[in-house]
């Protein structure tokens, strides 16, 4: 495979066409001079181990006296040899190379601090905090921000002497890094932050040197690379990472992202990532669970065709055939990888051993990763807890081993039978339903759901793998838990749909015209050509965009809130589709009756021929756990059947549980 030839950037050597992508992790120590701690060497030593050529860190900075930081790493002494040499010997023993991301900043885009002036933001020029007067992201819908009035916190602009002393600070910062033994630097430029705020012309509105034209626009990220050069040497490699297009009017064009590139080219950089939007089109520059595979492939292909240096091609690329075919078609020279190795860090290692099926998949749904790290936690994965704790986490055999049962097959109960049996324990798993998976099954019906396809599929395997015993369509209780008599008992019974008490549905319900959203998924009813999703949440806005694919008219009727249950990105390109698909939406619309002919709210009547029911789930657990103590040694409750959430919380309460039986 292409995937596994040996390639070059610049003069740096990597063993294979695999890289992992840059992250914000949040595991530096929380001091003036931030390192990175033991923890962060070991998430990054478990993807080396894991059969990577290459490991961008997370962004570092040169200095912390321009704009607030949460304590990123800063590279800003002879003291951080130290801890880059930790890493990078570490992460040598494995044959991958080490790169250092470096930010210049973050912009208009941090939460402002109420008690700095300008909130602690800085900005090329005067720019609108991203986010409201409560640090609060635009509602979803909604677009942009308008600018009015004193009422947002604008940027502090830059002096020219203080971007002067920024260009001195990062070509410190690469010195260190070659005393550190690092084999390369990426310049982030990525994302709308603030060296992409100074290259694009809707947010440098400067007079000086760094403003006007592109050539005073890239100034300063040109004055970057000759200042990593001086610093590191010439032959030192140096990436550029930017979005070719921001996919919004007033945001780069593919026809300057492309210009941009020959110029970087020309002043020395050595490799460029290639990725697309900003905040203001954070669906994609985050793509979540509904964008598309493979989704900047187009942008990396236009790159490659102006510049000779290696393009690295990023966004969703953590399919196997697909990455390899990017690969074979020379639309990039290398893939990068990023929460597809946060979800399973042996990604290139299953891929050579022509273990795919073994591969733990992405979903998407970024609320182990992005949604924990803006609260200021680690960074995690809601498929791969260990991600970020590897030595605390990892899966250790038994001391003792124990019969272990297992009741209900849905995500938390599949997870608790992997885990217990890679403790050496044997397992017995009983479900209801004809087949593993639980709310899973439907979760994973839409197209657009397709990661979650590869989830179940995954579970699946690895149940079947694992030489668990599994009884299909066993009802759990009381009796049989006692009369089985396990060591351990894992109950996982998960959650069914809720029905509302409103006038109307009952009958409704007897007549088939009003379903649930799992009923409709797995087509045991047909809604017919016109339908009112109840519930405006993840389940209703997917349910609905399900629909409206299949050419239904659909319409939601929620809440206050749409998609108030969702990461933020997430949400905000489900409820685009929504637009795009022509759904219609209507908030704080509380359904009253059902009627013969569709539904009414408080004020409204609604026609159509088939009611959904999305308004929440409620737990299904039918064998009380405090029935069964002084019986089984020990018993857990997880999942579903304790509070109706996510997938993420099922799978960590499984994962978490089950490595400690």
């Amino acid at each position: 495979m292409k995937l596994f030839e040996s390639g070059k950037i610049g003069k740096m050597a990597l063993k294979n066409r695999i890289v992992m992508d840059a992250l914000n992790i949040q595991l530096a120590t929380p001091m003036e001079d931030s390192a990175l701690t033991q923890r962060a060497i070991d998430f990054y030593v478990a993807r080396a181990k894991g059969g990577v050529g290459l490991i961008k860190t997370t962004f570092m900075r040169p200095n912390r006296k321009l704009e607030f930081s949460i304590g990123e790493p800063v590279i800003n002494s002879e003291r951080c040899v130290s801890w880059l040499n930790d890493l990078a010997e570490a992460v040598h023993d494995y044959g991958a190379k080490v790169c250092v991301q470096i930010s210049p900043g973050l912009g208009r885009i941090p939460v402002p601090k109420p008690n700095l002036p300008h909130g602690g933001l800085v900005g090329p020029s005067p720019l609108p905090s991203f986010r409201d007067p409560n640090g609060q992201m635009p509602a979803i819908g909604l677009g942009r921000y308008p600018v009015k009035g004193e009422k947002y916190v604008l940027t502090r602009e830059l002096t020219t002497v203080e971007i002067e002393q920024l260009v001195r600070d990062i070509e410190f910062s690469a010195r260190i890094c070659l005393l550190a033994d690092i084999d390369a630097i990426e310049v982030h430029g990525h994302q709308g932050y603030l060296l992409d705020e100074f290259v694009t012309s809707l947010w440098n509105k400067r007079t000086d040197k760094y403003g006007g034209d592109l050539d005073g626009r890239l100034r300063l990220a040109m004055e970057i690379v000759e200042a990593i050069k001086r610093g590191a040497g010439q032959d030192f490699p140096v990436l550029f990472k930017y979005p070719l297009t921001h996919y919004f009017e007033g945001g780069r064009e593919i026809a300057e992202g492309l210009e941009i590139a020959k110029r970087l080219e020309a002043a020395g950089v050595d490799g460029l990532t290639i990725t697309g939007g900003c905040y203001e089109t954070y669906n994609r520059t985050q793509p979540p669970t509904t964008q598309p595979r493979g989704c900047w492939v187009d942008l990396c292909e236009m790159t490659k065709r102006v510049v000779r240096i290696p393009i690295l091609a990023s966004g969703k690329l953590g399919y196997p055939d697909m990455a390899e075919q990017v690969l074979q078609a020379g639309k990039a020279d290398f893939i990068s990888l990023c929460r597809y190795l946060l979800a399973d860090p042996e990604w290139p290692n299953k891929v050579k051993e022509e273990r795919a099926e073994d591969i733990v998949p992405c979903v998407g749904c970024h609320e182990g990763c992005i949604a924990r790290v803006r609260k200021y936690r680690h960074i995690s994965c809601a498929v791969n807890p260990a991600a970020g704790e590897e030595r605390e986490l990892v899966v250790r055999p038994a001391d003792r081993k124990k019969s272990v049962l297992v009741v209900g097959g849905g995500p938390a109960g599949l997870e608790a039978a992997r885990v217990s049996a890679l403790r050496g324990h044997k397992v017995m798993l009983w479900e209801t339903q004809d087949r593993l998976g639980g709310n899973l099954i439907p979760a994973a019906v839409p197209d657009f759901k397709y990661d979650y396809k590869l989830l179940l599929d995954y579970l699946n395997t690895q149940i079947r793998k694992l030489g668990i015993t599994v009884e299909l369509e066993k009802e759990g209780s009381l009796e049989s838990i006692r009369d089985f008599n396990p060591d351990v008992v894992f109950i996982a019974t998960g959650a069914a749909h809720a029905v509302p008490e409103i006038e109307g549905i009952v009958e409704g319900i007897k007549s088939g015209r009003v379903m649930t959203a799992v009923d409709l998924l797995l087509g045991r009813k047909d809604p017919g050509k016109s339908v009112v999703v109840m519930g405006a949440g993840l389940i209703g806005c997917e349910t609905a965009l399900y629909l409206a694919k299949k050419g239904r008219k659909v319409m939601i009727a929620g809440g206050r809130r749409l998609a108030h249950d969702m990461v933020w990105g997430n949400a905000l390109d489900l409820v685009k589709q929504l637009d795009d698909h022509k759904v219609r939406i209507l908030m704080n619309h509380r359904i009253v009756k059902i009627t013969e002919t569709g539904a009414l709210s408080a004020n409204q009547h609604f026609d159509a021929e088939s009611i959904v029911l999305a308004v929440g789930m409620n737990p299904l657990q039918k064998i009380p756990v405090e029935m069964l103590e002084g019986k089984i040694p020990e018993i857990y409750a997880i999942g579903d059947c304790l509070s109706p959430r996510h997938v993420m919380q099922a799978i960590w309460e499984g994962y978490r549980t089950a490595r400690l039986v």
